[in-house]
């Protein structure tokens, strides 16, 4: 059962990151900083985290880079006063929950 879950979101997740690497980044949002992150890095990590959870598990410094990376999408979500800007980052925030998801699926 953990196994069969663990695939589908592997699978939900290999279809989000290409989803999310087909959406343009938001205009005006490099080189902005808000609630003190930096927007393209924000993303990036994003990225950064699903693509090696895709490839295989993460260390104990990525999994608490990734619990910082959600708690730091909790905090700049709220300030966003773009409505494609939350869109977008809306969307990087979920890719980073299921990528945590993923994650502990494989510990168990």
């Amino acid at each position: 059962m953990i196994g069969e879950m663990f695939e589908e979101k592997m699978d939900a997740l290999s279809r989000m990151t290409a989803e999310a690497l087909a959406l343009p980044f938001p205009p005006g949002f490099r080189g902005l900083d808000i609630e003190d992150q930096d927007m393209v890095m924000l993303d990036a990590d994003a990225h950064g985290y699903a693509t090696s959870v895709l490839k295989g598990p993460l260390s104990e410094q990525q999994r608490a880079g990734l619990t910082r990376l959600v708690s730091a999408f909790d905090n700049v979500l709220p300030a966003i006063d773009d409505a494609y800007g939350t869109r977008y980052y809306t969307h990087a925030r979920a890719m980073a929950v299921l990528t945590t998801e993923v994650e502990n699926l494989r510990e168990d």
